[in-house]
């Protein structure tokens, strides 16, 4: 028997408060027992290593976008949808900094397909039912807003944009209006 209160949900909710507390490239389960004052091996009944606990990080991460993602999307097309959804990511990163490092996190294929993660691609080819785009041309466009979401997120966190105007949130705007008109626009192959 495990030591009382602690259990998988609970240390997975603990390395993510972690994770953004120092960093997700930090989350060890050392670092973890330390946080709750108890030795490693109580924890290794739980998780079997620090990657299985930032595995799990990645899936609860994942599983929070998504359903912060569902319900900004809920009842938007077309453009409003595109702002909403890259709201979503950029304020969960900011928020949660560690987090939104962990669903950066490779994933084994197998758990890969059962995660959250299909949850998001499924939303961004919805949104994109709203520009009529075709295959393979959607898939091309879900890789391109992950590209400009994710890198201009990371960057901003990096403080990449923040030794020069304009402010980060005029460029996050024009960003997301070219997005929209690409879309809209898109070049034929």
């Amino acid at each position: 028997m495990g030591r009382a209160g602690l259990t998988v949900e609970r240390l997975t909710r603990a390395g993510a408060e972690l994770a953004d507390e120092v960093g997700f490239a930090q989350v060890t389960v050392s670092a973890l027992a330390r946080r709750f004052d108890v030795r490693v091996a109580s924890l290794y009944s739980h998780v079997k290593s620090s990657q299985d606990l930032k595995t799990r990080i990645a899936l609860l991460a994942l599983e929070e976008l998504a359903d912060r993602a569902a319900d900004a999307l809920a009842g938007r097309a077309g453009k409003d949808a595109l702002v909403a959804l890259a709201n979503v990511y950029r304020d969960y990163a900011r928020e949660h900094p560690g987090r939104y490092a962990a669903t950066r996190t490779p994933l084994d294929p197998g758990t890969a397909a059962t995660s959250a993660g299909v949850r998001h691609a499924s939303m961004t080819r919805a949104l994109l039912r709203g520009y009529d785009l075709a295959e393979p041309d959607r898939t091309h466009a879900v890789r391109l807003l992950g590209s400009v979401f994710h890198g201009y997120v990371s960057l901003e966190l990096g403080g990449g944009f923040s030794h020069s105007a304009p402010d980060t949130d005029e460029t996050w705007a024009r960003i997301l209006d070219a997005l929209d008109a690409l879309l809209r626009d898109w070049p034929a192959p």
